[in-house]
């Protein structure tokens, strides 16, 4: 380092709490990096004056139409250093699984070419390698290609996936998360890598109804984990459980807080579930996990439309497909039609800047389910009626409609 470190009282005052600073590991690594250096100074100028000032612009590698986020400082007179400090975004693999032979010789890459700063991983599913020259974008991403690891998504593609640690580690885990992941990527490695859509669109992929992935509320398009049989009870560790709980314990952390109060606890202290009621919520499994866990026939949930804050507000997924087994290649191959069916309708039909489920808030559901060519199933159903009144002035025409399509005559039935 050869640049004197700037004054930064604002900022030294974030390094006075209980928890450890992000400054404390920028200033570590401004011991060896000038862009560091002045990058806290700026900093700690937009501390003072309450105003950023990075802008966008462009910078990419050869063949790529996204995947660095380039940020060009406006006050690079004052911390040419910093003047610019892009990100490159490049895609975990799948599970987030890594060996430290991989992250090592990823922090040296960064440490090569970059500011040293990486984090793992932002809401996008990146790994965010942030702090780059223009220059030096390309020889980067080249080492890292070597690796293995290709670019993440940006712009109006389809982004990055992320699945959970799944069934490599969790007794919950209800499909193969990592091959569902791996297959759907593959997949639409094009539309991720040139974008030419209305906007953003999210795969994530969560083993389990926990949603480690924050997919229902997050992904465009969620793939849950679930199972429609019973749920397993091992009745000797739920009497242990309540051995050392207490069955008061059980009974307010545990069956009271089950939503649709399926839960009772025997006069024997074994439990009782009634599973036609059981909406997978997952308290009580992950309450009492040696007692109590998944069922076996196991599958998915497909949901749609998930976001953050746009045009209409934040939606969270609606149910697309309650149930259905990933289990072989033509499943694997079912849900990537599915998948191709909806980004194709959206990237016709959608408004620019227009998500996914904004479009079907939009168009409404069924005619977005007619178009992809997928049968209403009432448990699709997104929330209560608020209107118990129905129309029925043409009732009598629609009757008339159904018969003239062959059906049976309806007279005399109720």
């Amino acid at each position: 380092m050869s640049k004197k470190m700037h004054q930064t009282p604002m900022l030294n005052q974030l390094e006075g709490g209980r928890w450890p600073s992000f400054v404390t590991g920028l200033k570590r690594l401004a011991e060896d990096k000038d862009m560091m250096v002045d990058l806290l100074g700026q900093l700690e100028h937009s501390y003072e004056t309450r105003k950023g000032y990075w802008k966008g612009g462009t910078a990419s590698v050869l063949g790529y139409g996204g995947g660095v986020i380039p940020r060009f400082s406006e006050v690079a007179d004052k911390y040419p250093a910093s003047a610019e400090f892009h990100t490159l975004r490049i895609m975990p693999p799948a599970g987030m699984h890594y060996t430290t032979d991989i992250l090592r010789k990823l922090c040296d890459i960064w440490e090569r070419h970059g500011s040293g700063l990486i984090a793992l991983h932002g809401q996008s599913g990146d790994i965010m390698f942030q702090g780059c020259t223009s220059q030096n974008i390309q020889a980067a991403f080249d080492e890292i290609n070597e690796l293995g690891f290709d670019m993440g998504g940006a712009g109006p593609s389809v982004r990055t996936a992320m699945s959970c640690v799944g069934h490599a580690r969790c007794e919950h885990s209800c499909y193969d998360e990592v091959r569902a992941h791996r297959t759907v990527m593959n997949n639409f490695l094009d539309d991720l890598h040139r974008p030419a859509l209305p906007y953003k669109f999210k795969f994530k992929f969560s083993g389990c109804p926990n949603d480690c992935m924050n997919s229902i509320q997050r992904a465009d398009m969620a793939i849950i984990g679930t199972w429609r049989d019973d749920i397993r009870i091992n009745q000797a560790e739920v009497k242990a459980f309540v051995r050392a709980k207490g069955r008061k314990y059980v009974i307010d952390n545990v069956l009271t807080r089950c939503p649709t109060r399926c839960l009772s606890l025997n006069d024997d202290d074994t439990l009782a579930v009634q599973n036609q009621d059981c909406v997978r919520c997952m308290h009580c499994i992950n309450v009492m996990t040696k007692a109590l866990s998944p069922g076996l026939d196991r599958g998915v949930t497909i949901l749609i439309g998930g976001k953050r804050t746009l045009k209409i507000g934040d939606l969270l997924g609606t149910v697309l497909i309650p149930f259905k087994k990933l289990e072989t290649q033509a499943d694997f191959d079912e849900l990537l039609e599915l998948a191709e069916n909806i980004i194709e309708f959206w990237a016709e039909n959608g408004l620019e800047h227009e998500r996914v489920g904004e479009m079907i808030e939009r168009i409404g559901m069924g005619n977005f389910l007619e178009a992809i060519n997928v049968e209403v199933d009432p448990a699709m159903i997104s929330q209560p009626r608020t209107n118990p009144f129905v129309r029925m002035d043409d009732w009598d025409e629609q009757a008339d409609k159904w018969r003239a399509h062959g059906h049976a005559s309806t007279e005399g039935t109720s």
